[in-house]
């Protein structure tokens, strides 16, 4: 038998583009005599062209989305019609997406600006000693909840795996952040140690979960809310890099009040889609000294007269945080697709 081919990126992008195509035209089928009345709903999930949708007396259907609506994501309030004899799977269709109170997005490289959430409340953000504590990673996803205007909370997982060896350094991390006004909270999903105030934290509250791969989003998800049963995966041994359990967002209701939304993990956030100018300003305690250099145009390296640079040596501001600007500064730059590249999809 001939050995197939593999598919190059861009002909797996058009393959997609065409199923796509196919379950977009196959919604359109359903005739408006075959749907009920528009009610109100809320997605708890997507799947393709496909999202589940929860209806206000709590049933969920699974419901194609009509190709005039632009965007469905996890979190979101839309118009819904019910199919008034269910197909086997498919048991509605949504008509329009509620506009959204707030938007979580992280960029794509082949689908641009994918956002992630929507109408949430707060980000948690998940990190762990396992695979490996990152100050680099919170602080990428702090300076996405700066430019939403969403508030933050980190949360450490795992912290039974804490030894003397890393204790001193972890501490001092945790420590710059909440000397700046980071809400900071240390969990094991595994002893449930802080989990009752995690709990008091996501009460009444739309959050969602994000962090790395492996960090322990939906453990942490199961210690709050054990009938979620959420798949929880284990670190690879061989790379030490967390699985990808979660695949799709999630939105869950807490019992105790409010609604929980797992994120799939990523390895990196990337940030390539702000504009670098106000990565400065998303580094909340650095806005004391933004606009007081010597020289406008400033790159907080060895300019003379650097306000940043100056408050670093006085111990003012976190030498890691610092660092971790340069490095989000320059990573954007690396990462940042050509024009070409995203028009090309």
């Amino acid at each position: 038998m001939a050995k197939r081919n593999k598919l190059t990126e861009r002909q797996k992008r058009q393959v997609g583009k065409n199923l796509r195509k196919k379950l977009s035209q196959k919604s359109q089928d359903i005739s408006d005599d075959k749907l009920g009345a528009e009610q109100h709903g809320r997605v708890v999930g997507r799947f393709g062209q496909h999202a589940d949708v929860r209806d206000d007396a709590g049933v969920v259907r699974r419901c194609h989305i009509r190709r005039t609506v632009d965007s469905v994501v996890c979190g979101d309030h839309v118009q819904f019609r019910a199919l008034e004899v269910e197909e086997e799977t498919i048991k509605g269709v949504i008509e329009a997406v509620i506009p959204r109170t707030s938007e979580l997005s992280r960029p794509d490289f082949y689908d641009g600006i994918k956002p992630i959430a929507a109408n949430i409340d707060q980000i948690i953000v998940v990190s762990s000693l396992l695979p490996a504590f990152s100050s680099n990673i919170i602080d990428r996803y702090l300076v996405a909840a700066e430019d939403v205007g969403i508030t933050p909370v980190i949360v450490l997982n795992k912290i039974d795996l804490m030894t003397e060896d890393n204790k001193a350094e972890i501490h001092e991390a945790l420590s710059n952040y909440q000397k700046i006004g980071y809400s900071v909270l240390q969990v094991s999903g595994k002893t449930q140690v802080g989990v009752q105030q995690l709990e008091t934290l996501v009460k009444d509250k739309v959050s969602v979960f994000v962090g790395q791969s492996g960090v322990g989003k939906s453990s942490l998800i199961n210690a709050l809310m054990p009938e979620a049963n959420e798949l929880v995966g284990d670190v690879s041994e061989t790379s030490g890099l967390g699985q990808h359990t979660t695949t799709s967002a999630k939105l869950l209701r807490f019992a105790k009040g409010g609604e929980l939304i797992d994120s799939p993990g990523v390895r990196e956030f990337a940030l390539w889609h702000l504009p670098e100018e106000k990565i400065a300003n998303y580094f909340i305690e650095f806005r004391d000294y933004l606009g007081g250099c010597k020289f406008r145009d400033c790159k907080h390296l060895d300019d003379p007269g650097c306000l940043l640079r100056e408050a670093v040596e006085n111990g003012a501001i976190a030498k890691s945080r610092f660092q971790n600007y340069h490095s989000i500064v320059q990573t954007m730059e690396e990462q940042r697709p050509s024009f070409s590249t995203l028009k090309r999809k």
